[in-house]
């Protein structure tokens, strides 16, 4: 029977246990309270595939690493270094942040004094209860150091931090968005890459993580405690919180990267290789390495990081990033492979949300719609099509209703709207980017502006940019409010980047992963107030009316008019017309504020012009603001505008 990985304390002491069947040798490393000197030095026993040795005397606390010994072949995947100190891959907490360095690569060169030092922690569990979030919601997707770095009611000392996000400030803007739940970014420990010291860059993102579930020391500097006292306090507030976390590559990259943690242990079992070439590392991930989940070890790693987080802080849900990759086998992405079954099979991540980003650059990576039903899915297809319609290309009616409905020409196997629609995410343009910027505008990041995606979908309203001019200003803050009101009137789950409410920008930087700096760092200063207003009336609309956080595909009975601006329920030709650039959704809900059926009309003017729609019979009413009673059944929206009517006569 294999042992318990990891470290953990006993009555006398505290057990350690690491896999690493190819090395000759492991040594465990304690250090003193400062990490600085090493106060002992353990030769660790042989068990199989393990090395295991027990501790009498060792504390909460205690600082550790270890050493392997063995072979030095990197063409046969060999990379023993026994003066490379290396971090536990079950590590949960480091004594300091990584930071590149060229010895990290370099054979026979010491690290001790660059490497992180695994903190032995015992942690205590909370009490289980079922996730908050419901599909439905909105998800607000966080970068968790650029979020409250510039936070003006935010302690200095607390910005940038897990910590943060409890703060009265925060978890107020959060309510009033009506925040189902909040999507960190990576908070588990990452190393830069390597080329960005020399540029003067540092990875602000964290998707390039070392140990697996040990927190970054920068974000969350007070450890588990600190990540369960803020999960706690978003629940107190009704806010769900979902980790978004990587298991598909590590930041030990190729063949010239570091050796910090699974590569000087066990490189053979961690990373996908050639099977005829095992120096030849596979690149499915575009970050150097593969993560090889479908090894029982990696899966097992996989299944304890995960329920690490819900057992001792109680998170909600997780999105995988590149999870395609995940559920790669040598033969080809398995949607129920043995490492799908496995998690799904887990008591304790059963009721949990799970998300999946469902690509990577691997072969059959993209996997949009094949995910099992548990799995609520990143839909950039819907993404696309929303953008596309409102940049003004023609044709698009019919995708943007269909995304409007919840995207059943993806996921209509499934019967529901399992997608998670989104605008905008933290890869690729900003929402105010995206209606400034005709063209990406990389060149910050030292790459001579080759790095990110060039097809994104967006346009300028006349000028690349920054722009003084008060009619192009006009026309970007119309788009915006055009754009989020189509997200939010959209069927299913939805998904807002932290700041896109604020009319946040990045100067068109679409690749922003190495600005950690005022680039990225949301001004909170600054923020649109009109487009944050906006937001806010957006979000209670959905919490008035059930029809949009429902996930039941239309059956157009009773439930969803598809209306043309004359006055006639679309038929094919219209559809068909690929210059119509107008279109009304009338739905059939519950008005929750008086517990009446109701006809909601959403009428959308992507044209430049202003467009009159007739409606149907019945008593309108335009919300906004101020509610406005309309004295007939004619009613003009304004050039590139979305507007919401209320009947209740349905």
């Amino acid at each position: 029977m294999a042992p318990r990985p990891g470290a953990f304390l006993t009555s006398g002491g505290a057990s350690f246990a690491v896999h690493a069947p190819d090395a000759t040798g492991v040594h465990l490393c304690l250090f003193d309270e400062t990490g600085k000197t090493e106060t002992a030095r353990q030769a660790m026993q042989r068990n199989s595939d393990w090395f295991t040795l027990d501790v009498s005397g060792v504390k909460d606390g205690q600082l550790y690493g270890y050493r392997a010994e063995g072979r030095h072949d990197p063409d046969q995947g060999f990379w023993f270094d026994p003066s490379k100190l290396l971090v536990d891959p079950y590590a949960t907490e480091l004594d300091r942040p990584f930071r590149h360095d060229a010895r990290l690569s370099a054979f026979g060169a010491d690290t001790a004094d660059l490497v992180p030092r695994a903190i032995l922690r015992q942690h205590a569990e909370v009490s289980p209860a079922p996730p908050l979030f419901a599909e439905g919601g909105l998800i607000y997707e966080v970068a968790v150091r650029p979020f409250t770095m510039r936070h003006p009611d935010i302690p200095e000392a607390m910005r940038g931090t897990v910590a943060a996000l409890a703060h009265p400030a925060v978890i107020a803007h959060l309510k009033r968005l009506n925040v189902g739940a909040v999507e960190l970014m990576p908070i588990v420990a990452w190393v830069d890459e390597r080329h960005l010291p020399a540029l003067g860059l540092a990875n602000g993102w964290g998707y390039n993580p070392v140990a697996l579930m040990a927190l970054e020391p920068r974000l969350v500097p007070g450890g588990m405690r600190e990540l369960k006292d803020t999960v706690s306090a978003l629940h107190e507030a009704g806010i769900g919180v979902i980790l978004d976390l990587v298991f598909n590559h590590t930041g030990e990259s190729d063949r010239y990267g570091a050796t910090l943690s699974l590569r000087g242990l066990d490189n053979r079992t961690a990373y996908r290789a050639h099977p005829d070439d095992p120096g030849l590392l596979i690149n499915d991930t575009g970050c150097g390495n593969t993560l090889r989940m479908e090894h029982p070890v990696m899966r097992q790693l996989l299944l304890d990081a995960l329920t690490h987080f819900v057992r001792y802080a109680g998170v909600d849900g997780f999105r995988f990033d590149l999870a395609s990759t995940l559920f790669r086998t040598p033969t080809g992405f398995e949607a129920m492979g043995e490492t799908m079954q496995a998690l799904l099979g887990e008591p304790l991540l059963a009721d949990r949300i799970l998300i999946a980003e469902p690509w990577d650059i691997g072969p059959g990576g993209y996997q949009l719609g094949q995910f099992p039903e548990r799995f609520l899915e990143w839909n950039d297809r819907a993404r696309d099509n929303l953008r596309r319609a409102w940049r003004g290309d023609q044709g698009m009616n019919g995708a943007l209703a269909t995304v409007l409905a919840g995207s059943s020409d993806v996921f209509h196997a499934s019967g529901r709207a399992r997608g998670v629609t989104f605008l905008a995410a933290h890869d690729g343009f900003t929402l105010a980017d995206l209606v400034s910027h005709a063209h990406k505008h990389n060149e910050a990041n030292g790459e001579n502006n080759r790095d990110g995606h060039d097809d994104n979908h967006s346009w300028n309203n006349g000028a690349e940019g920054q722009s003084a001019d008060p009619l192009i200003l006009a026309a970007r803050r119309r788009d915006l409010k055009a754009l989020l009101s189509t997200l939010f009137a959209s069927r299913g789950t939805i998904m807002l980047t932290a700041g896109d409410e604020m009319g946040r920008s990045q100067g068109g930087n679409n690749n922003a992963y190495a600005q950690d700096n005022a680039l990225t760092w949301l001004d909170w200063a600054s923020a649109d107030a009109e487009l944050t207003a906006h937001a806010a009336f957006l979000a209670d609309l959905r919490k008035r009316f059930a029809v949009f956080s429902e996930t039941g595909f239309f059956t157009g009975k009773g439930d969803v008019i598809w209306w043309h601006a004359d006055g006639v329920e679309m038929q094919q030709q219209h559809w068909d017309n690929g210059s119509e650039a107008s279109l009304g959704m009338i739905l059939g809900t519950t008005d929750r504020k008086t517990g009446k059926a109701a006809w909601l009309a959403i009428l959308f003017n992507r044209s430049h012009e202003n467009r009159s729609f007739h409606l149907p019979d019945g008593r309108w009413t335009a919300l906004g603001k101020a509610d406005r009673p309309l004295s007939g059944a004619m009613v003009d929206i304004q050039p590139r505008s979305v507007e919401f009517l209320l009947s209740e006569s349905a």
